[in-house]
């Protein structure tokens, strides 16, 4: 059953006309994307391998350019950041497949990563990465190493990490593509959890037709297009 998602009415996202091409423009992974996703949405995106879902997510975290076409966030054209990092490190969490937990660090160390460069204290630090971890239900490993760790722990310390900064937008791309059924069903509830409760805008790429079936609004793509979208929930 989809969530009761209740987009606030403030536009978060807005694509007009999408591209993005590589290998000097042989290989075209976006063709002309116009979408739209408000404050407090939970979008899925769905499609077969290769027709644009993780190009697209990339493009929104501005790990990535645009070839042709528009995308703001918050009315603020992404081509045109002056530091694409600052974009990232205050608005943006992310949560990939594979984790990407460094090996020599703890649980504890790993969720500190994104605040190295901010504000806070080490004992402000510190005090921030056990709150996230209680939150995810694994403030007893925070001393562990990644090895140490099931893969959906791992995944659960990666989304603690995601947290660090307390973004307003959440990425997950294929966030249970590395875990079994069980696993990735606590996964995905946690997740929902964190969207209900932090209000966070969450964007998710999955092959999972039932986890998608669990966002407000599910996108599907193919050869680099959005071929189904519902109804604006705003606009409609």
């Amino acid at each position: 059953m989809a969530q009761d998602s209740t987009p606030s009415g403030a536009l978060v996202y807005e694509a007009r006309g999408l591209k993005k091409i590589f290998d000097g423009g042989s290989v075209a992974a976006l063709r002309g994307v116009d979408f739209q996703v408000w404050e407090g949405e939970f979008v899925a995106i769905v499609g077969p391998s290769g027709c644009g879902k993780s190009t697209l997510l990339q493009l929104l975290g501005s790990l990535d350019r645009p070839s042709e076409g528009s995308l703001t966030y918050r009315g603020q054209s992404l081509a045109d950041l002056r530091d694409p990092s600052a974009y990232r490190a205050a608005e943006i969490g992310f949560v990939f497949q594979a984790f990407h937990l460094l090996p020599t660090f703890t649980v504890a160390e790993n969720v500190q990563i994104p605040m190295f460069e901010g504000p806070l204290s080490r004992g402000e630090r510190v005090a921030r990465a056990r709150e996230l971890l209680h939150e995810v239900g694994l403030e007893h490993r925070l001393d562990h190493f990644p090895s140490e760790l099931s893969g959906g722990e791992r995944q659960r310390v990666a989304i603690a990490r995601s947290l660090a900064n307390n973004p307003s937008v959440l990425l997950a791309d294929e966030p249970t593509g590395n875990l079994d059924s069980e696993n990735a069903a606590h996964i995905v509830e946690l997740l929902l959890q964190l969207h209900r409760d932090r209000h966070t805008t969450l964007i998710l790429v999955t092959h999972d037709l039932t986890i998608a079936a669990l966002a407000a609004r599910t996108l599907r793509m193919k050869d680099g297009r959005i071929v189904h979208s519902p109804p604006d929930p705003v606009a409609a």
